[in-house]
C-alpha cells in the first residue's frame, strides 16, 4: 500500500531527495551560525517561564517540518547555551571541531549499531577498534599487533557515553577483580568492596558507581595537599583498611582544579601495601597531556594503572557525548561480559561488553575523524595552546590584588576568588571565610542570571591554607578550552568579576 503524500514527506525518499537536502542545508547553516554567535544566550528566562513556554500537550494534527524549524529557531534556539561563545569560560569543551561534527552527522545518517559486527556494523566496529588503540597508545598501554586482534577481548577498551559510565564500569572491574564471580553470585559482604578517593575533589561518579553496582557507600576519603593525595595519609588508610579495599582512584586532572596527581608515587604506595588493589586513574581531563611529549611528563605512571577513563568530549572539541574506558590487560573486560541470544556471539560484537547499554551507536566516528584530521602534531598544538592560555589567565589573576588564585594550573583550569576589601592574610577566622564565600557566591549567581559571561563554581577544601586550612571555599573557575577566547576576553571577564565583587561586598 502506498503511503499518503503527507507520510512520504516524513522520511527520506528518492522523490524527496532535493527537499531533504534543502532542509538539511538550512539546519547545518543554522548550526554553524549558532556556534559562531558571540553571545552565550540570546535570551534568558526563569525555569518556570521556560517550562510554561515549552511544555505542552502533543498536538493532535501534523506540523509541517519548516514550521517546526521556524519554531525551533525563534523559540528554542535563543534559550540554548552556546559553549563556543568566546565568553563561555567556565566548563567543558566547545564541540566545534569541524571533522568531529561531520563525524557526528555521518554517524546519524549511517545508523550503525555496534552491538553486533557482521551485519550491524561491518566497518564501524573496526573504526571503534582503531580509536581505542590510538587512545591506548597515547597513554602508554601496550597494543597487540593488528593481526593478533581476533576478538573484542583483545582490544582493551570500550567507548561509552560519558565519564560517569566509564568510571562505573571501572568499579565493576575492580569488584570482579576483588572477588571473582560477584557478577553471578551477588554481593555477600559489602565491606570488602571499599574504594579510596581523595577528599573533597573527586568526581561524583565514582561514589555513585558504588551504589549502582550494589556495594553501597564504601568510599574511604583521604586528605590532600595541593589537591593531590597526601601520600602518608594514603599509606595510613591502606594499612587501617587492609583487606577490604578493592580500588584506589587517582585523578589525572581532578574535576575542580584539574590538578594532576603524582600517579607514579600513588601507584608505588598502593602496590607496596597490597598488590591486588585495583588502580584506576580518572584522566577525563588529563588525556590532554598524552598528545604532547612536553606535557606527557605530567601523567607519567598512568601506563601502570589497571584502568583509565578518558573523555574526548572534554578536551578535544568533540560534541557530546564520548568517553572511553581503557584497561591495561585487555582480557579483564571479559569478567563483566554478558550473554544474550539477541547479541550474536561473534568475535567482534561489542555488545558482549556494554554494561548498561543495549543499542550502541557509532559515536566513535566523531573521534576517528577528529584525530585523523589533526594528526598527532595537531593534537599536541591544541593541548599546548590550551595550557598556555590557562597560564596566561593565571598571570592576569595574579596582577589584581583583589583576586586570589587557589592553585598552580596543571592543565586548562584556574580556580580563583574575589577578595572583599579588608581581607588580609591566609589565616582568616571562619567569619572571614564566610564573607569571602558569600561575595563569590553572589558573583556567580549574578553571572548565571545575566548570562553574558560564564564561569563555573563549586565547593573545594582549602587544603593549602590560602585563606584558612581545612575551610570549604567557593571559588570561580576559568577554563581554557575555548579556541575563540582571547586575551581581551580574559581581561574582560576579570574586570566583570571585580566590578560585581565591589558591588556585592558593600
Amino acid at each position: 500500500m502506498e503511503c499518503a503524500p503527507s507520510e512520504q514527506r516524513l522520511t527520506i525518499t528518492p522523490a524527496g531527495r532535493d527537499a531533504a537536502l534543502d532542509l538539511f542545508r538550512q539546519i547545518i547553516e543554522l548550526g554553524v551560525d549558532f556556534k559562531l554567535q558571540p553571545e552565550i544566550y540570546r535570551a534568558r528566562l526563569q525555569p518556570e517561564q521556560a517550562r510554561d513556554l515549552l511544555v505542552s500537550d502533543l498536538p493532535p494534527h501534523p506540523t509541517p517540518i519548516l514550521e517546526l524549524l521556524k519554531d525551533f529557531t525563534e523559540t528554542l534556539l535563543p534559550l540554548c547555551k552556546n559553549e563556543a561563545s568566546p565568553r563561555f569560560l567556565g566548563f567543558g569543551d566547545t564541540g566545534d571541531d569541524t571533522a568531529a561534527l561531520a563525524g557526528g552527522l555521518l554517524s546519524l545518517f549511517t545508523q550503525q549499531n555496534l552491538i553486533n559486527q557482521s551485519f550491524d556494523s561491518p566497518s564501524a566496529t573496526f573504526v571503534e577498534v582503531a580509536v581505542l588503540r590510538w587512545l591506548r597508545q597515547l597513554l602508554g598501554f601496550e597494543n597487540r599487533p593488528v593481526e593478533q586482534v581476533a576478538t573484542v577481548w583483545d582490544v582493551g577498551g570500550i567507548i561509552t557515553a560519558g565519564g560517569t559510565m566509564s568510571n562505573t564500569t571501572a568499579m565493576m572491574l575492580a569488584r570482579e577483580h576483588k572477588i571473582p564471580g560477584t557478577m553471578q553470585r551477588g554481593v555477600a559482604d559489602a565491606a570488602q568492596y571499599s574504594i579510596v578517593v581523595p577528599r573533597g575533589i573527586g568526581h561524583y561518579s565514582v561514589k555513585s558507581a558504588l551504589a549502582w553496582i550494589g556495594v553501597g557507600a564504601q568510599a574511604i576519603e583521604v586528605d590532600t595537599t595541593g589537591y593531590r593525595y597526601d601520600l602518608e595519609a594514603l599509606a595510613r588508610a591502606l594499612r587501617s583498611h587492609r583487606g577490604r579495599i578493592m580500588a584506589v582512584v587517582a585523578y589525572a586532572g581532578d574535576s575542580r582544579t584539574q590538578t594532576v596527581d603524582d600517579l607514579r608515587a600513588v601507584h608505588d604506595v598502593v602496590r607496596s601495601s597490597d598488590e591486588r588493589i585495583w588502580l584506576h586513574a580518572d584522566a577525563c581531563w588529563g588525556l590532554i597531556c598524552a598528545f604532547s611529549a612536553r606535557l606527557r611528563l605530567k601523567i607519567n605512571g598512568i601506563e601502570s594503572y589497571d584502568s583509565v577513563t578518558v573523555d574526548p568530549h572534554k578536551v578535544m572539541a568533540i560534541p557530546y557525548s564520548l568517553s572511553a574506558l581503557l584497561v591495561r590487560e585487555p582480557g579483564r573486560l571479559q569478567t563483566i561480559s554478558s550473554y544474550s541470544d539477541l547479541i550474536m556471539q561473534e568475535s567482534f560484537a561489542f555488545g558482549q561488553v556494554t554494561p548498561f547499554v543495549g543499542t550502541k551507536g557509532w559515536i566513535s566516528l566523531k573521534l576517528w575523524m577528529m584525530m585523523r584530521s589533526r594528526g598527532l602534531s595537531g593534537l599536541a598544538m591544541m593541548a599546548e595552546e590550551r595550557i598556555e592560555k590557562a597560564r596566561r589567565f593565571a598571570r592576569l589573576v595574579d596582577l589584581d590584588s583583589r583576586l586570589l588564585r587557589l592553585h598552580e594550573p596543571d592543565l586548562a583550569a584556574v580556580a580563583f576568588m574575589y577578595l572583599p576589601a579588608g581581607t588580609v592574610g591566609n589565616n582568616l577566622d571562619q567569619a572571614g571565610v564566610d564573607r569571602v564565600n558569600e561575595v563569590n557566591r553572589r558573583i556567580h549567581r549574578h553571572i548565571l542570571d545575566e548570562g553574558v559571561w560564564h564561569l563555573h563554581q563549586f565547593s573545594i577544601p582549602d587544603d593549602s591554607g590560602v585563606l584558612r586550612r581545612g575551610a570549604t571555599l567557593y571559588p570561580l573557575r576559568f577554563m581554557a578550552g575555548n579556541s575563540r577566547t582571547d586575551e581581551a576576553d580574559m581581561i574582560g571577564v576579570l574586570e566583570y568579576v571585580t566590578a560585581l565583587g565591589c558591588h556585592y561586598e558593600r
